[in-house]
């Protein structure tokens, strides 16, 4: 049986194993908890199913969580700058035309295309 390549959350790839790198930072106390979550057997079922050896239900879902938390918080500073960047384009009256924007778009592209 062949070992699956197994990548974890801070991105260390291994066949069949899965390591960790110890960061007694991120154990801290747990005083609260998150509200229960009913669910579907089924749904249950598929949470389970994509689990890591080792890794708990528990875990998935808190790791879960927490990306979803940071994820939001990015989305909500790239409006903050989205509008922030509106308003100094409103009171300065200088603004990017579309031309410029998507060729500066195309240069980050071929540069990061580049870089690989």
């Amino acid at each position: 049986m062949e070992n699956p390549i197994i990548e974890h959350k801070t991105g260390i790839a291994a066949f069949g194993t899965l390591h960790h790198i110890c960061n007694a930072s991120e154990f801290v106390m747990k005083s609260t908890t998150l509200p229960s979550l009913r669910v579907t057997p089924k749904f249950r079922n598929e949470a389970e199913s994509v689990l890591c050896p080792g890794e708990t239900l528990s875990g998935f879902v808190e790791e879960s969580v927490r990306r979803n938390i940071r994820r939001r918080q990015m989305q909500q500073e790239f409006i903050a700058r989205g509008l922030a960047s509106r308003e100094e384009a409103k009171r300065t009256g200088q603004y990017a035309s579309k031309d410029d924007v998507m060729d500066s778009l195309r240069g980050i592209l071929e540069a990061g295309l580049k870089a690989k």
